[in-house]
């Protein structure tokens, strides 16, 4: 292997790393929004929206490194669908945190008010989340595919409880119409859970793709 291409793989691995890193704040910062969010903990939800700012920092770096990669070492084949997956993840990552700071923010909305439903699948939503970031992560760093793919097969779960945080939401709206503004909040908070389900697949998806050189579609 030439000098240049030792270089190209150390920093492609440094950018995998980087990616790792990513994995573990938006665990933490999706864990910590929806704990808020059930504890009414208002002062937690406002400090967790500047916990994105880490996040949002490395994905830059990662852009702008793979853009100097490509540009000065043109990395070709395998190299280069890995780039392409890191690039990829990376902002699937980004947007994971962003929902995560949006949970924070209806958390902040509704305030002190007692919720007009009981949370239930919310938090069941979390730990399914929780264990496809964490199962996507092992996959990852161990390129498994078997595991990436079993891991997206998870997000049928989330649409389940989804449906089941609609239906309870719709419910409350019907019973009382004071109910609607929090209903629409809590709403919103299933479907930003549910989006993050989905980017874990797209993640999946790129896990995969960077080491068979196949795009699946795995939603």
């Amino acid at each position: 292997m030439k000098k240049n291409d030792n270089n190209l793989g150390l920093s492609i691995n440094c950018l995998k790393d980087i990616a790792i890193e990513m994995m573990d704040k938006c665990e933490n910062i999706v864990e910590e929004s929806v704990n808020a969010m059930v504890e009414k903990n208002i002062e937690k939800s406002k400090e967790i929206i500047g916990l994105d700012d880490d996040i949002d920092n490395l994905r830059t770096y990662i852009r702008e490194q793979i853009i100097e990669l490509i540009a000065l070492r043109q990395p070709m084949a395998k190299d280069l669908r890995t780039i392409y997956a890191l690039s990829t993840m990376s902002t699937e990552l980004e947007r994971i945190g962003d929902y995560a700071v949006n949970i924070a923010m209806e958390t902040i909305k509704i305030g002190e008010d007692e919720y007009v439903e009981e949370l239930i699948d919310i938090p069941k939503m979390k730990r399914v989340s929780m264990d496809m970031l964490k199962s996507a992560k092992v996959a990852f760093i161990n390129s498994d595919v078997k595991l990436a793919h079993k891991t997206a097969l998870q997000d049928d779960i989330i649409d389940d409880l989804y449906n089941e945080v609609y239906i309870d939401c719709i419910s409350a709206m019907k019973r009382d119409e004071r109910n609607i503004p929090q209903a629409v909040r809590l709403l919103l908070v299933g479907r930003f859970l549910e989006r993050i389900g989905d980017h874990v697949t797209n993640i999946c998806e790129m896990i995969i793709y960077s080491i068979k050189g196949e795009m699946l579609e795995l939603d």
